[in-house]
């Protein structure tokens, strides 16, 4: 009579997860309980103050048919200023991080952002040439999202030959990218009627999501959720290519085209991102460092972690931006008081943990 095999040694009892689920699940878990707290006293936070029981019965009456009980003032503040602006916030401050992450083991350098690759400063360019023109809204948005992915293409071509892109190039042509554009900038705010068109120009290079609409959330929804998509579908491969071109090819990759897919990926979320908030800096140096220390390098776990506490950062910035002063701050100017010393602290006191993921 023959007998069912025993199962090996290296699996775990019936009913109970892999450990690297657990470590997948468990960072991603608390990542998101965080995002969702912020998301709550964001949406209850403001010059007209709505309880926190009401913005829950606001949210749940959209999901189930109850009768929420609340005013109608309650509704259309939670419904039609805030939660669009909260959700342009996550995908802003998600897309960056995640964009910084992916970046940071590309190049395999922490100190690595979505701006080196001159996205961000091409996207500034159409943003403020739409304004400088007086073009509207619609094409604000569409000129720094197709002036954002010029920008890649620019790179592209800058770095393009023979032998390929050397890591150091790609640098180096993204530092040329973005000193083009950002000179294209400075002439439009030149160009720019001071006492008309300068100051938008000037708010929107700073950062806010002040004006947003359903109509921007879906707007940046599609490149930011395509790109990030990507993103995560490559996060093995990112693990791999991390690790070294020599080393990926010895295990069957294409450095090279592995490299321009996370480029055109992370560029589509930076331009989405940028054409609906302008420039925010620092998030994604700063967050996926965060992230990285608590979770450490693999990114299966990093890259979700990093969208998630990347918007849960925009969402609490845009929180304290609208509601400390009788103005609003710009995010910009929020992000980089913020990011700079918190990064220089990271740097300070963990020198060797920040990338090392010991």
């Amino acid at each position: 009579m023959l007998r069912e095999a025993p199962a090996p040694a290296t699996g775990t009892p019936a009913g109970r997860p892999e450990p690297a689920l657990r470590r997948l699940i468990g960072p991603c878990l608390v990542s998101a309980a965080i995002l969702m707290a912020v998301t709550a006293l964001a949406l209850a936070s403001g010059r007209y103050s709505v309880p926190l029981s009401h913005v829950l019965e606001i949210l749940a009456s959209r999901v189930v048919p109850i009768d929420s009980g609340v005013s109608d003032a309650e509704e259309n503040v939670v419904l039609l200023v805030r939660l669009p602006r909260v959700l342009v916030a996550l995908l802003v401050g998600g897309g960056l991080a995640m964009g910084g992450a992916a970046l940071q083991a590309v190049f395999r350098n922490p100190l690595v952002s979505p701006e080196v690759i001159g996205v961000s400063s091409g996207a500034s360019f159409g943003g403020a040439l739409a304004l400088l023109l007086g073009l509207g809204p619609v094409v604000l948005v569409g000129g720094s999202f197709l002036c954002g992915l010029l920008a890649l293409a620019l790179l592209f071509v800058i770095t393009s030959g023979r032998g390929g892109a050397h890591m150091l190039l790609i640098v180096l042509g993204g530092i040329v990218t973005a000193s083009f554009f950002s000179a294209l900038v400075a002439l439009v705010t030149y160009l720019a009627d001071p006492f008309t068109t300068l100051p938008a120009i000037v708010f929107w290079l700073l950062g806010s999501v002040a004006a947003a609409t359903w109509a921007k959330v879906a707007v940046a929804l599609v490149p930011v959720a395509v790109g990030a998509a990507v993103l995560l579908a490559l996060r093995w491969r990112i693990n791999v290519l991390s690790l070294g071109d020599d080393d990926a090819a010895s295990l069957g990759l294409r450095p090279r085209p592995l490299r321009w897919t996370i480029l055109a990926a992370v560029a589509l979320v930076v331009a989405g991102a940028v054409a609906v908030s302008g420039v925010i800096s620092w998030v994604g140096l700063v967050i996926p460092h965060l992230a990285r220390m608590w979770v450490g390098p693999d990114h299966r776990v990093l890259l979700p972690v990093s969208f998630l506490l990347g918007g849960a950062y925009i969402i609490a910035i845009d929180t304290i931006a609208r509601t400390a002063t009788a103005g609003e701050i710009p995010l910009g100017v929020l992000t980089a008081l913020i990011g700079a010393p918190v990064f220089f602290l990271l740097l300070r006191r963990n020198r060797e943990r920040i990338w090392d993921g010991a």
